[in-house]
């Protein structure tokens, strides 16, 4: 099940929602963020509460609160950034700039599930990161600027899949929790922010659908961190890349320069390699740290 959620999660965030948020260029980056906080926390307590009706025992589960659940007001705040950042390339024809941070970014989880979760790396994931920072390296020698949205898209995310990685929470709630957390600041920016008028009908319709496609790929995407390797997690992440690589060339005209290809190109090498790496027989499985792995009745059930 880890597989389906992932694959619904990158491609939802591939090909839905870039689509969606650029039906809403005249509406600012700030605003569709508040927007999808509010609907996205209405939407999330009225399916916590169809989960308890339709399964009155996971309703009577018991929540135990543990310190380590202190961290999702962390990967709240970094979420919230990851997805204003997110919107403005969206909107600033920058989309190709988001792909290739998404692209950075599996190979980011890798390392940062080798120092920080002790996910020993292979020569071959060795070389794979390596390859990235080549790519990374080129970038920045080609546009004579570090590529700081690509950057800043890879690591922030990266870092929020750790921190659901390590807290031990059903993946509803915690979705739940980090969106009433943002909840108080996102109704105060639309009610008082420069952005306080009301849109259009359209614009209204498709602000209230940010509510369901910005939450359904979130809530997948915690429940696939909780049952993969996070090295596996970001592996899978170069789909949403791809799609949004193509939506950017392909269908909304951005231009792709060959220093750019080069770069791509480098970084689809080193996925290649860490996906032959994965898949190839004879492997030997290496266990999850023990001491990070959440100890029964930590979720509810």
């Amino acid at each position: 099940m880890g597989l389906i959620y992932a694959l619904g999660a990158y491609l939802s965030w591939g090909l839905v929602v870039p689509v969606h948020f650029r039906l809403l260029d005249a509406v600012s980056p700030w605003a569709i963020v508040a927007h999808r906080i509010a609907w996205s926390s209405l939407f999330v307590a009225l399916l916590i509460l169809g989960l308890r009706l339709a399964s009155p025992g996971r309703g009577r589960a018991r929540f135990v609160l543990h310190k380590r659940h202190g961290f999702l007001v962390l990967s709240a705040v970094i979420i919230a950034f990851n997805w204003s950042l997110y919107l403005w390339a969206v909107q600033h024809g920058q989309m190709l700039e988001a792909s290739l941070g998404y692209f950075i970014n599996p190979l980011v989880s890798v390392a940062l599930g080798a120092l920080v979760l002790g996910e020993r790396l292979r020569p071959l994931q060795v070389g794979a990161v390596s390859l990235a920072g080549v790519g990374v390296g080129l970038a920045v020698l080609a546009a004579g600027t570090l590529p700081w949205v690509a950057l800043t898209l890879a690591v922030t995310f990266a870092a929020y899949a750790l921190i659901r990685k390590l807290v031990p929470i059903d993946p509803v709630l915690g979705f739940c929790a980090e969106t009433f957390v943002l909840l108080p600041a996102a109704l105060l920016y639309l009610g008082l922010g420069p952005d306080a008028a009301a849109p259009d009908p359209r614009q209204w319709a498709l602000l209230v659908l940010t509510g369901v496609t910005t939450s359904v790929p979130l809530i997948w995407f915690a429940a696939a961190a909780a049952r993969l390797k996070l090295s596996t997690l970001g592996l899978l992440q170069y789909l949403a890349p791809t799609c949004l690589l193509g939506l950017s060339v392909l269908v909304y005209g951005e231009a792709l320069p060959p220093a750019r290809i080069l770069v791509f190109a480098l970084i689809w090498i080193g996925l290649a390699l860490y996906a032959f790496d994965a898949v190839r027989p004879g492997r030997a499985a290496v266990p999850a740290p023990r001491a990070l792995a959440p100890k029964p009745g930590d979720c509810p059930g």
